[in-house]
């Protein structure tokens, strides 16, 4: 793996970085919430979201489209690794 492919994982990945930190509303799309949640499938996905008791952040939809806001899927994921 080379180091720009690196860096592009890590920031998929939810890593901190400073332009990330100057907007706390970025918006993903579906493909980068599941690969930050483990590389999960689209169904698992919607099974997290049809689930109320994980309180799985909802999606914002604009046209046919689901986004999410960084920042919660990043907090989400914190609460649920400190839950266990």
């Amino acid at each position: 793996m080379n180091t720009q492919t690196a860096t592009a994982t890590a920031r998929h990945a939810g890593a901190t970085d400073p332009e990330h930190d100057r907007n706390p509303h970025r918006r993903i799309q579906a493909a980068t919430v599941r690969q930050m949640c483990g590389g999960i499938s689209d169904m698992t996905l919607w099974r997290w979201l049809d689930n109320p008791a994980l309180d799985f952040p909802r999606p914002i939809y604009i046209g046919r489209r689901r986004y999410w806001r960084e920042a919660e899927i990043i907090a989400w994921l914190e609460a649920r690794e400190v839950a266990a």
